[in-house]
Order: structure tokens, then C-alpha cells, then sequence
């Protein structure tokens, strides 16, 4: 696929632009399952997104990507699940923040699954994303609620996914993983659809927009992306540019639904963005795995 030589001359960049797609798509995620239902919602999204990878990945996908995606696409499908029930009970900026846990929880699953040490300036880069996340989530006055531990949650799914894709990734064809990793989210999911789902409600326009903004755009294009720079970068640089994402929930939860956006948030913001530069300016590796 001619994109690939693209993304691997600027991985970094690509996935920053992906966390942008990631940080708007809490603004229409909110508003979907408000008219479908979180479990609905999903199932749709991701099956939408593997059928847009099916004409070009379906033939390439081997057992080998079948075995890996099922395994991926069940912890993606544990993130998305608690983080869109979070999202159903808090605001879009406070879940982006929360979601950005994941810069943590990622490099802890790398550590305690694969040995994997920490380089100086991911450590270094990790503790500013904390620190902007505290500021972000307002310092010693925040409280979680039932929304914010489902989020937090979910951010502990996000975080072993990108652990266990820094690893298995590289031994996997890029579309067929994605495309591997989209159906088994569909049919996880799936196993969870309530028995009073909310099929029946007529499929609006804003609605069939969001499922192909959030399916087309957010997943199958989006994860297609991430899971070929996860080939080419360490699961703690990822985690900290992915980081960001909160950032730009922030951005367009403020932009678009009037979220407050206090001087506090604002210096978590410039935090999270020193570390993703304190990250790619660094240029250290993840670690090496301890023998």
C-alpha cells in the first residue's frame, strides 16, 4: 500500500494526527450513544470500520493476525466499552483527560509482561504527562465519580493494548492486524448487545455521519495508522505523543459543547505537549528487554 513508505518517513507526525481525529470524535461519541446506546453504538462503529478494511485486507489477513487481533480486539473492545459508559456520565474534556491515563498504565504493562526498562527521558517524559494531567484534571479538587473510574478503566485496557502492540505488531501484516483487530471488536461487542437493544430507532443522518466519521476516519483509518507506527516506535514514545489526545478533547470539548477551560488546564496542556517533545527530541529507546 502506497501509504506506508508515508507514514514510516514521519511516524510521529502521523500519529499526532491521529490523536487530533481521536480528541474530536469525544464530541460525536457523546452525542451518538445518546440516541443508540453505548453497546449499539460500538458494535456499529467497528463494523463499519472492518468492512472498509475488508476489500483490500480481508485476502492478507493469515491465522497468525487472526490469533493476534483476536486477543488485541478484545482488550480495544474492554477500553472502548468502559470508556463510552464514562462518557455517558461526565464531560467530554474531564473522559479525554482521564483517557490520557493510558501514558502510564501503557509503559507498567510493557514492564511487568516483557521486562521492558525504562530510558531516563521516557521517565522523564511520563512524569510531565502526569503532571499536566493533574493540572488538567484540576489539581487537589478533583473527585472521581462512577464516570471517571469506568474512564480511568478503560485507559488501563488502552494502555495493555499499546503494550501488547509494541510486541506483536511487528510480526504482523499492518492492514490485516487492523482489519483482524476491527472484526473481533465487532464481535466481542456483539456477544454483549442488550436483548432490548435500540435497533429499531431509525438511523438519522447525524447519526449514519458519526458511524462513518468515528468507523471510517477514527478506526479503520486511524488504527491502520497506529499499528504501523508501533512498528517503527517504542510502546513509551507512542503512549506520550497519543498523550495529546486529552489535549485535543479539551480543545473541541470547549469548542464545541462549552466546556470550561480554566488557566489550570490550559499549563497541563503545554505540559503534555513538553513531553511529547521531551519524548521525540530525546530519541531514546523504550529499553531493552532484560535476559
Amino acid at each position: 500500500m502506497r501509504l506506508k513508505p508515508l507514514i514510516d518517513r514521519a511516524p510521529a507526525a502521523w500519529l499526532l494526527a491521529m490523536t487530533v481525529i481521536w480528541g474530536y470524535t469525544f464530541v460525536v461519541v457523546q452525542d451518538a450513544v445518546a440516541r443508540i446506546g453505548v453497546v449499539e453504538f460500538l458494535v456499529l462503529r467497528f463494523a463499519v470500520a472492518a468492512l472498509a478494511l475488508a476489500p483490500w485486507a480481508f485476502r492478507e489477513t493469515r491465522i497468525h493476525e487472526w490469533r493476534v487481533g483476536l486477543g488485541l480486539g478484545g482488550t480495544l473492545a474492554l477500553g472502548y466499552l468502559f470508556q463510552t459508559w464514562g462518557l455517558e456520565r461526565i464531560t467530554v474534556t474531564e473522559s479525554g483527560f482521564l483517557t490520557g491515563l493510558f501514558v502510564v498504565f501503557a509503559p507498567i504493562w510493557a514492564a511487568v509482561l516483557y521486562r521492558v526498562r525504562l530510558g531516563r527521558r521516557n521517565v522523564m517524559a511520563i512524569v510531565l504527562s502526569m503532571a499536566g494531567l493533574g493540572f488538567l484534571l484540576g489539581g487537589w479538587n478533583f473527585h472521581l465519580t462512577a464516570g471517571s473510574l469506568l474512564t480511568i478503566a478503560g485507559a488501563f485496557c488502552f494502555g495493555l493494548q499499546i503494550a501488547l502492540l509494541s510486541r506483536l505488531g511487528p510480526s504482523c501484516r499492518t492492514g490485516a492486524l487492523t482489519f483482524s483487530q476491527m472484526a473481533a471488536m465487532t464481535f466481542w461487542l456483539s456477544l454483549l448487545l442488550p436483548s432490548g437493544s435500540r435497533w429499531q430507532d431509525p438511523l438519522s443522518g447525524m447519526l449514519v455521519l458519526s458511524l462513518l466519521v468515528t468507523g471510517v476516519v477514527a478506526s479503520a483509518f486511524a488504527f491502520y495508522v497506529q499499528t504501523r507506527v508501533q512498528q517503527r516506535l517504542s510502546a513509551a514514545r507512542t503512549a506520550v505523543i497519543l498523550v495529546t489526545e486529552p489535549f485535543f478533547a479539551a480543545l473541541f470539548g470547549h469548542w464545541l459543547n462549552h466546556d470550561p477551560l480554566t488557566g489550570p488546564a490550559v499549563i497541563g496542556a503545554a505540559l503534555l505537549l513538553l513531553a511529547m517533545l521531551v519524548s521525540e527530541l530525546g530519541l531514546g529507546p523504550f529499553g531493552r528487554a532484560r535476559k
